[in-house]
């Protein structure tokens, strides 16, 4: 057990690794949470506390976990202690926790996060998702991140706020990630800056319509469930589209980065904007889009992302083409051979292949997870989502 802090609350909690656990029958619909995967974002946690401390655990028709990520980093108030915990959730990675004489601090937690993990999908059959609940170092509007499969455009398109998908084409390692590979519904939502109040008001929001939107609880079990809705519609500006990463600055070892100051997530910018400095030298924008989750901390090796807007007609055409599993049609293309086909995992000969570009295989559901100067590898999320475990929900229907 530990004790944590909120200084927007000016509040202090007391958590261990399993904040909530009410376990229902093994078909029922099953909802994780977790909050504090770094261990400087309290917000979750306090928002986890506040929504099931006080729910009646009569009315819940299914199963609630909320789950405590970094303990030793939320202990200090610090993002990370050794590693970034949202970085190391490889098939590799994994395995060697179970094989390693000397953990980090990060694998250990891993480890325990794991069990649990594991434990949770041996017991439950019914429709399970996972949400991961997150906050920015700079100003932004809530927003979801998914990886780019259709079961979590489907349920994220329920919450009132901008969707970004194709992060997992940038990032190595995210938790959801490895979940998302298991074929499961997993959503992140980042709620606001860092110790602000409207982060953890946010979080509640999210909270009680993913309870709703799940199906394990009734509305009529939720108080002002209008009023959640509306709060993210506000605090959101009215911005629900779905947004693309087009490009992420890592920060280099022993480069000194710095953002410029004053940028919001989501705003726009222009060609030639300068956005920041590396080694005391400008580093300006090559794109008319929009910044995205600008670095204002002092840990972590993502400076910034850039995002674009996707056009609905595109969106539309790639359900499509999922549907009717137009991929199957890649292989018979020069240079394109299956690496892995029980994986849905393609490889691309560059030179070969040079005519065919990153959005056509986005359209059909692959996302880039490894690149050469001769090869690119490329990863199906929808062969292997469980989309049948979704496929008479509410959600999934419309």
């Amino acid at each position: 057990m530990i004790n944590i802090y909120n200084g927007s609350l000016d509040k202090t909690i007391t958590v261990d690794r399993i904040i909530f656990e009410k376990k229902g029958s093994k078909k029922e619909p099953t909802v994780v949470f977790f909050a504090c995967v770094h261990g400087n974002e309290t917000a979750g946690v306090f928002a986890l506390k506040e929504v099931l401390d006080q729910l009646n655990e009569s009315q819940i028709n299914g199963s609630i976990y909320a789950i405590v990520g970094n303990l030793k980093a939320l202990e200090a108030n610090q993002r990370y202690i050794d590693e970034d915990l949202n970085r190391i959730w490889t098939k590799f990675k994994i395995n060697q926790i179970n094989t390693k004489h000397k953990l980090s601090s990060e694998e250990k937690e891993q480890k325990e996060i794991f069990q649990i993990l594991e434990r949770i999908i041996g017991e439950h059959s019914g429709p399970l998702y996972f949400i991961d609940l997150h906050t920015t170092s700079s100003k932004t509007l809530p927003f979801i991140t998914i990886n780019d499969a259709l079961i979590n455009r489907k349920f994220s398109k329920l919450f009132p706020v901008p969707i970004v998908l194709g992060i997992e084409e940038y990032l190595e390692g995210p938790m959801l990630s490895y979940i998302n590979e298991l074929g499961y519904v997993s959503i992140g939502f980042e709620s606001g800056q860092h110790d602000e109040v409207d982060a953890v008001l946010n979080a509640i929001a999210f909270i009680n319509l993913t309870l709703v939107y799940s199906g394990v609880m009734i509305k009529e079990a939720i108080s002002n469930l209008e009023d959640y809705y509306n709060r993210l519609i506000n605090e959101s500006k009215g911005t629900d589209d779905l947004f693309e990463v087009v490009y992420l600055y890592t920060i280099k070892e022993g480069e000194t980065f710095a953002m410029r100051p004053g940028f919001k997530n989501f705003e726009k910018i222009n060609k030639k904007t300068p956005l920041a400095t590396r080694n005391n030298q400008p580093i300006i924008s090559n794109f008319n889009a929009r910044i995205f989750m600008p670095l204002y901390q002092s840990k972590g090796k993502d400076g910034f992302f850039i995002i674009r807007k996707i056009r609905p007609i595109f969106l539309k055409l790639s359900a499509s083409l999922r549907a009717l599993k137009a991929d199957r049609l890649l292989v018979l293309l020069p240079g394109v051979s299956w690496e892995n086909k029980d994986e849905r995992t393609l490889q691309v000969n560059l030179k070969t292949a040079r005519f065919l570009t990153k959005p056509l295989f986005h359209l059909l559901g692959y996302r880039n997870k490894h690149i050469n100067k001769d090869y690119m590898k490329l990863y199906n999320r929808e062969w292997i989502s469980k989309t049948n475990m979704y496929k008479n929900e509410k959600w999934f229907k419309r």
